[in-house]
């Protein structure tokens, strides 16, 4: 939902005024003679001009068209643009739909053929139950750039939304009024407020929390200025400057203000970076965090292959169709072939005589790839959705990607079974199947409570036995202590569990890290894209975060 902040002006050196007191001002500068503007006049049989206008057509188009839309006719302005119909619409609207009762407009000094232009527009917002009409000024900048039309030759604006306000994305409109949704208080597990403030990682989350809980929560919209984007934007609207305040409602989240606080600090290291925290006994999201915070929300809706992290769900198949037990023999050569690819291990090596709890702790690819005959090409996508809960449709609260694991055949099947393929995850489903491993069951993880809203959660068809759950902790167990997850769990007491990947990326010198883990009652994934090996970059961002818990 929108955040209320109010946009600011960048300074700028600009050259011309429009729209003083609301009319089309400009101090005109004479045209040398000869110029683009006057050579040009009453010449109808002159060839139509190409490549690119000229400084002068670059210069006076953005004059006439910022003085139309000053003075109110957005006709005549949409008429000096290369959409003429879709610059009226939006230009007509911003009067209407955005309140504005007057603007100014102040261009700047052209930079070739792009022209930047300031931007106070004064707002006038009647509403009921008020005696006086809300007002305020909205001043940003914004920016337009000057083209050639291919028919015609004429020098014209080329038409964007982001032209009327550089927040606006095709569909999108400037509005005026009460925010579709009142505000929010949302409050951790134990009562504490979160702000973007205090956890600028959460903005996004908590803008989305007040987009759909708004009207649940008990509060009183505000009067705000915003973007309403196009129906069906995966981004919330935003809000550029608010009116009148609105009364927050409280929200009730899963949330734990000291977990995400130090999820925020473990990622803070890296450039790139997500991790999400869940706790086994309930599903329940305690912490999620995102690097650069104002970035994509890879922790909970980020579509990556998770590499190694895989051979968890993996492991659990090959347990329960006896294609493995960990005290017995199993092979990791240096090579296996499958469906005409051929797979190796990490700097090649191999076990020779060694058991499958070996391969595991060391994270043996082709100890899975050799298993790939053995396996129906819907193996592993049963076992990942039936058991872990994996692509179910999970109402978490906020919109979240819950993983996938197609059915493929020859190659890329064996290849799914170490975490590449089609095979797509993030932080938060990867801290699901630790959580899932733990507690021996799935519980689809949560941020809002369901009794909130009554929604109905994921449920897996079936529970691995105990004895197989019992198998996978204990090969965790062994990995997080002398295995490749040992070095970033190492002093990490009571009942601890990990395993490491790295994901190749076409494209990308280094692989993706993920790391998933589990200390006590808390279960936590990262991944650190470009990070390299997953022990050493999403390693310590898991740990981290797990030693901060209770």
């Amino acid at each position: 939902m929108r955040s209320g902040t109010r946009t600011a002006v960048i300074g700028g050196v600009f050259t011309a005024v429009v729209g003083v007191a609301g009319y089309g001002v400009y101090d005109f500068v004479s045209e040398p003679a000869g110029s683009a503007s006057t050579a040009s006049a009453g010449a109808q049989d002159e060839e139509v001009k190409t490549g690119p206008p000229s400084a002068a057509e670059v210069r006076d188009t953005a004059r006439d068209f910022l003085a139309a839309w000053a003075a109110g006719e957005p006709r005549k302005a949409a008429a000096l643009t290369d959409d003429s119909t879709a610059a009226a619409a939006a230009l007509t609207g911003y009067r209407k739909d955005a309140h504005v009762a007057k603007v100014a407009l102040k261009q700047g000094t052209p930079s070739g053929a792009k022209v930047p232009f300031a931007v106070t527009a004064d707002i006038a917002y009647e509403s009921e139950g008020r005696t006086a009409p809300l007002s305020s000024t909205l001043a940003y900048e914004s920016a337009l750039t000057v083209v050639r039309d291919k028919t015609t030759g004429k020098p014209l604006v080329e038409w964007q939304p982001s032209v009327v306000h550089p927040e606006l994305g095709e569909g999108d409109t400037l509005v005026t009024g009460e925010s579709k949704a009142p505000p929010i208080k949302a409050v951790d597990r134990d009562g504490r407020e979160l702000t973007k403030e205090d956890h600028p990682q959460l903005a996004n989350i908590l803008a989305a929390l007040r987009e759909r809980y708004g009207d649940k929560a008990g509060g009183k919209p505000a009067v705000e200025v915003f973007v309403q984007r196009e129906e069906g934007d995966k981004e919330p609207d935003k809000t550029l400057k608010e009116l009148a305040e609105g009364v927050p409602g409280e929200l009730e989240t899963t949330l734990d203000a000291g977990l995400q606080a130090a999820a925020e600090k473990a990622v803070a290291g890296h450039p790139k970076a997500a991790a999400v925290a869940v706790q086994p006994s309930t599903g329940e999201i305690l912490a999620i965090a995102n690097t650069p915070a104002d970035g994509y929300n890879i922790a909970l809706q980020g579509s990556l292959a998770p590499g190694s992290t895989m051979k968890v769900v993996s492991t659990s198949l090959l347990l329960e169709k006896g294609l493995a037990s960990p005290e017995k023999a199993h092979p990791c050569p240096k090579y296996a072939e499958y469906g005409g690819w051929k797979f190796q291990n990490l700097d090649k090596f191999e076990i020779k005589n060694g058991t499958f709890s070996q391969s595991f702790a060391r994270s043996c690819n082709t100890a899975f790839i050799t298993q790939a005959e053995k396996l129906a090409d819907d193996a592993l996508t049963k076992q990942a959705r039936d058991v872990f809960g994996i692509g179910l449709n999970w109402q978490t609260g906020v919109t979240t990607f819950d993983g996938a694991v197609p059915v493929q055949k020859d190659a890329p099947k064996a290849a799914s079974l170490i975490g590449q393929g089609g095979v797509r995850m993030n932080p938060l489903t990867m801290a699901s199947v630790s959580a899932t491993v733990k507690s021996g069951v799935f519980r689809q993880p949560v941020l809002v409570p369901a009794s909130v809203d009554d929604r109905k959660l994921a449920k897996a068809p079936r529970t691995m036995s105990g004895g197989t759950a019992e198998q996978l902790r204990g090969l965790m167990r062994l990995t997080a202590t002398s295995g490749t997850a040992a070095e970033a769990m190492a002093g990490l007491g009571g009942d601890i569990g990990g395993k490491t990947g790295s994901a190749e990326v076409d494209g990308q010198k280094k692989p993706n890290g993920w790391f998933t883990a589990y200390r006590d009652d808390v279960a936590a994934a990262a991944v650190v894209p470009q990070g390299g090996h997953g022990g050493s970059s999403a390693g310590p961002v898991v740990a981290k975060i797990l030693g901060s818990a209770g």
